[in-house]
């Protein structure tokens, strides 16, 4: 019998036991924390937004890079897949806005549990509290990859392996154990490491003022993020002001196109998408001639919210106590510039323990896109964001770590 040893009990780790032990093999899973699936139970708010259903070419189009790396792994366990496992042992889904899966008590604790209801019902063995320190790997007589023969514990304890699945996560949410020791393991046995950086995360401003705005929600409204001209990111959705900058679903998507060095980037805000330039000129008209002695920023409450409009005329170089009936043109076309294309000032992405996912890992280069296996070490498998593989919101990121996590217990057990 194979004896499969995979480290990390998330999500990715989860289902590599379920397709392992599937497969015939003995499956254990070692896990640093008390318990298993713990950065599960904090997705989707504690819903679990478990998978998107669509289908793999509207999947890829939501990963950013590397997406055509994900192709065998979504065909062999697709977001159908995953929704009829779950479905099929106890834990029925409903499927939302956006396409957007849910177990249907709202309780991601409930993930967890089926997942590892499968594991235990198919002889899974768990060992918690288990720190896995390095790999333990033996030469090749031949000539050829060194292969892995077991993982080496914190307490200097060795377990033996045919077969070891990584399934450690990257560095968000280190609460969760996220701490980053499946890079230095990889690092350790000749594996390249993209640099790891925040993904799906806040942005800081530059200036103070997006900070007076705190807690105001914007909805419908369109984030376009340019680089030297060239449009990265643009999408209609929502945004939040927070006290470090900006956050809400389209900055932490378009947190997914922001370079690392983000000083030729612009971020552009759009309070009405709905309207061209001309409608927009023509309502602004129609305003400021009802108007007459009210001031700018009051009149600018018909337009957007309050405490945007009081901020918003200084951020069109105007000030706010200006009569409508004294607004010239050029001013005019200042405002409606200024609604279109507001500027929102940026120092860069928030840090990494704040960020949903972690982009960067080991190289796609490095690993078989049909087994998940190591191109440079035999019997050793990787899973989840260990990888160099990221998506936006919606469930794709926890179905990447499903997907792969499947095809490498799956092929670790053949």
């Amino acid at each position: 019998m194979t004896r499969i040893l995979i480290i990390g009990a998330g999500a990715a780790g989860l289902m590599a036991a379920v397709h392992a032990s599937r497969g015939g093999a003995a499956v254990t899973v070692a896990e640093h924390n008390e318990k298993a699936g713990k950065k599960i139970y904090i997705t989707g708010k504690g819903r679990c937004n478990v998978t998107n259903d669509c289908t793999t070419e509207e999947f890829l189009k939501e990963v950013p890079r590397n997406p055509r790396f994900l192709f065998s792994a979504l065909h062999w366990f697709s977001p159908q897949d995953m929704i009829a496992l779950l479905e099929e042992n106890g834990c029925p889904v409903e499927v939302q806005r956006g396409r957007r899966a849910y177990p249907r008590s709202m309780k991601a604790s409930d993930v967890t549990k089926t997942l590892t209801g499968i594991c235990r019902r198919q002889g899974v063995e768990f060992l918690m509290n288990r720190e896995a320190r390095s790999l333990e790997t033996a030469e090749d007589p031949e000539g050829g990859r060194p292969r892995v023969t077991g993982v080496r514990f914190a307490d200097g304890s060795v377990i033996e392996a045919d077969r070891v699945i990584l399934a450690t996560g990257g560095l968000s949410y280190p609460s969760t154990g996220s701490r980053g020791d499946g890079y230095r393991m990889a690092r350790e046995t000749g594996h390249t490491l993209t640099p790891a950086e925040p993904v799906l995360v806040g942005i800081t401003a530059s200036e103070a003022w997006p900070a007076s705005l705190q807690g105001l929600s914007l909805r419908n409204v369109r984030i376009t993020l340019r680089e030297k001209g060239k449009t990265l990111y643009t999408e209609l959705g929502e945004m939040l002001f927070t006290h470090f900058g900006y956050s809400g679903p389209l900055i932490l998507e378009a947190s997914c196109h922001l370079p690392a060095e983000c000083g030729d980037c612009r971020l552009e805000l759009d309070l009405k998408p709905g309207l061209t330039r001309e409608q927009l000129d023509a309502r602004v008209r129609r305003e400021l001639e009802s108007g007459g002695r009210k001031q700018l920023r009051n009149m600018l409450g018909a337009l957007m919210p309050g405490s945007l409009a009081a901020a918003f005329p200084r951020l069109c170089g105007l000030p706010g106590d200006l009569p409508c009936s004294q607004v010239t043109g050029a001013q005019r076309e200042a405002l409606v510039r200024g609604m279109k294309e507001m500027p929102l000032p940026m120092r860069g992405k928030r840090p990494v323990e704040e960020a949903v996912v972690t982009r960067g890992g080991v190289s796609v280069r490095d690993v078989n896109p049909g087994t998940m296996e190591s191109r440079r070490v035999a019997g050793l498998y990787f899973a989840g964001e260990l990888l160099d593989v990221d998506a936006h919101t919606g469930g794709y990121n926890l179905q990447i770590a499903f997907a792969t996590g499947a095809l490498a217990g799956a092929r670790a057990a053949e």
